[in-house]
């Protein structure tokens, strides 16, 4: 996934906290809630747990200044060339794709962080990955998410499973802008997500930052990532058992087929959440 070397980034849509050790409580009580107030994020809620046992838990953070990522990401070649600028070059390729599909969309923020920090939700530790907060509609991400997706959760990784990871959040955005956010279960909230990943994968090059169309490489990124983070996977990984009846995010086969419903169709109508289960 090239991006576009002469196109411009907005650095403003995408804010480096740093990292602190700070920030009080550990966490959601509770976990991942749909709606409410309270988080939606890209993994189960037995997170926590994995990390625990494969591998170990986020560290406790150092701190650390945060970078002036507005000198730092101004064109495309700065995204081919750091992470952090990559992660902005993807906000907003899928900002302006959703703001030109939907007359309600209005632009949400990416913190990125380390350790612990307080959001609209609460606070919140790099243990619960990346998630969308509906209080304050900000996206937030620990980068280190990225090596545990490959390392803990078995996926090949690679950019676009990153690109996958931060649609998917901002799958979440649209669905809270659109009241959709609590109209289902949990899976299908989840799944249209997913979808909606798939969505603005399929027309992220008419937003203008990419070079040319994703490959099938990288869209199989996606999709390695997608089934990496199915409930039965990580179940299966973390307590060598599957139940489906306490599934919260869907099955892998569930999630691959969500993201490939949005790649292959190309519209956010094609992602009805009583459509995807």
């Amino acid at each position: 996934m090239d991006f576009r070397d002469d196109v411009d980034l907005d650095a403003s849509q995408v804010e480096n906290a740093g990292g602190s050790g700070g920030g009080g409580g550990g966490g959601f009580p509770g976990g991942m809630i749909i709606g409410g107030g309270g988080i939606v994020s890209l993994i189960v809620l037995v997170l926590v747990f994995v990390l625990n046992n494969v591998g170990g838990g986020a560290e406790p953070a150092q701190r650390r200044p945060p970078s002036n990522l507005s000198e730092q990401c101004q064109k495309g070649k700065d995204a081919d060339q750091s992470e952090q600028c990559r992660v902005v070059g993807v906000v907003n390729s899928i900002q302006d794709y959703w703001k030109r599909e939907i007359s309600e969309y209005r632009a949400a923020k990416t913190i990125l962080y380390t350790g612990q920090l307080k959001t609209g939700c609460g606070s919140a530790s790099s243990s619960v990955g990346p998630f969308y907060c509906p209080g304050d509609q900000r996206v937030y991400l620990d980068l280190s998410f990225f090596d545990q997706l490959h390392t803990q959760f078995g996926a090949k990784g690679g950019p676009f499973a990153q690109a996958y990871v931060i649609a998917h959040e901002y799958g979440h955005h649209v669905q809270n802008l659109l009241g959709a956010l609590e109209s289902g279960s949990s899976v299908s909230v989840e799944l249209q997500a997913d979808c909606y990943a798939g969505v603005w994968a399929k027309n992220a090059v008419d937003t203008g930052f990419y070079e040319k169309p994703f490959t099938d490489a990288d869209i199989a990124e996606a999709l390695d990532a997608a089934a990496a983070v199915g409930d039965d996977r990580i179940q299966q990984r973390s307590t060598g058992r599957i139940d489906p009846e306490s599934f919260t995010h869907g099955s892998s086969e569930q999630r691959v087929n969500a993201f490939q419903r949005g790649y292959k169709n190309g519209g956010p109508g094609d992602c009805a959440q009583t459509e995807l289960r």
